[in-house]
This record gives structure tokens, C-alpha cells and sequence, in this order.
């Protein structure tokens, strides 16, 4: 997307846990969103800050990599695992934020771990938000995976019969073992990583570096 440079940047990040801990490093860049930017209860999406050719919008995580691709946001914040759910072209990804920390594994019930060693299956049902990572990390090992998308609840699924392994975020692991899950895999090691639009790098280089740079000073710190 082309872009000259009377517009103003777009810097896309996503809602929730991410954000409480970009907030610290935004502030290190000089940024400073409006007051509505952090409250509950405000509906607004797009924002403006100290800079006046920066607004900030605040959208799904997920959505962060897509608006950015497309050039509807110029700069974002996102996890890696959606930058390897989608592999956009347009997707740029200069800076490890360090932040958002967690993993992408593969969990089952218990009593199918105990005896995941002994069994060679060469087609498995696996729910998931990740189908494409899924489907790429199992067929490397010569297994067909049919996944079936769920944006939640996903430990839930096999005990329902919908699946007999899950791919999804883990943390602590507290949550698989309260639904009688095992982690037997992990496909990803995740952060978040400040990403720009590549067309966006060509028309605005000047602009856009700055705060590549700005990022990076305060990841540094």
C-alpha cells in the first residue's frame, strides 16, 4: 500500500494481557496514548497520541497481523505465532519485544500420553486456533492432520469427542491439567515482535525507522 508522508502512521496492538505489558515500553518510546486509550469502558478503536502524525488502534491480536499486512496499520504488535499462523508477505518483523512469552503445544488427555509412544498414527483430528502451523508441523513428520478450528475452549474438545489432541497457547499449564491434559509437544517458542508493512518501509523509510529504532532502544533498556 502506498503511502506518503502527510498521513498519519497506523500502530496496531492488541487488546488484553500483551498490552498491560507493551505499556511500559510505549512509554519508553515517548507515546502516550489519549486518556480513553486504557479504559474499559471506552468503545473508540482508534486513538490519538503526543505525536500528531501517530494514532494508535487497539484491536483483536490476531487482527494486529492482518491490518498491518494490508496496509490498513503501517507498525503493530503481535505474537509469533500469528505472524506463523498467516505468513503474510507484507509482514515485516524487526524487533523482538521480549514480552507476551508463552508456547504453542500440543496437549492430550492423560491416559492417550501414557501411551503416545506406542502408537504410530498416520491421521489425527486436532482442534485448534492454529489449522495452517498445525497442519505444516504435523505433515513434516509424514502425519495428516484434519484440524478443526475453535477460537476457544479447546480443552474441552476431546473429552467431547471432537478431537483426541488440542493445539494451543500454554503458559503455566494449570489450565490442560484442570481439563485432564497432558503437554506432549511444543511447536513454538512466542513473543511478540513489533512488525511493519514491507510497501509501508519503501514509501515512508524515514518515518517508520525511527520508531523501528525507537522500539528497539527501549527493548534494549
Amino acid at each position: 500500500m502506498a503511502m506518503t508522508t502527510d498521513r498519519k502512521l497506523i500502530l496496531a496492538v492488541p487488546k488484553g494481557r500483551i498490552l498491560e505489558e507493551l505499556m511500559p515500553l510505549l512509554s519508553a518510546c515517548d507515546i502516550v496514548p489519549e486518556d480513553d486509550f486504557m479504559s474499559d469502558s471506552s468503545r473508540k478503536l482508534r486513538f490519538s497520541t503526543n505525536h500528531a502524525d501517530l494514532d494508535i488502534i487497539r484491536v483483536r491480536a490476531f487482527d494486529v497481523a492482518t491490518f498491518v499486512a494490508y496496509g490498513g496499520a503501517q507498525i503493530g504488535v503481535v505474537g509469533s505465532d500469528a505472524i506463523e499462523e498467516f505468513s503474510y508477505d507484507e509482514l515485516y518483523a524487526p524487533v523482538d519485544l521480549g514480552i507476551g512469552k508463552c508456547r504453542l503445544s500440543v496437549a492430550m488427555p492423560d491416559v492417550d500420553a501414557k501411551k503416545q509412544n506406542t502408537v504410530h498414527e498416520s491421521h489425527i483430528r486436532i482442534a485448534t486456533k492454529y489449522p495452517s502451523l498445525t497442519a505444516r508441523h504435523y505433515a513434516r513428520s509424514g502425519i495428516q492432520a484434519e484440524c478443526i478450528k475453535l477460537n476457544g475452549a479447546m480443552e474441552i474438545a476431546p473429552a467431547l469427542g471432537l478431537c483426541n489432541r488440542i493445539v494451543d497457547l500454554v503458559s503455566t499449564g494449570s489450565t490442560l491439567k484442570a481439563n485432564g491434559l497432558t503437554e506432549t509437544e511444543t511447536i513454538l517458542e512466542i513473543s511478540s515482535k513489533l512488525v511493519v508493512n514491507r510497501s509501508a518501509v519503501k514509501t515512508d523509510a524515514e518515518r517508520i525507522g525511527r520508531w523501528v529504532s525507537a522500539f528497539h532502544s527501549a527493548v534494549q533498556k
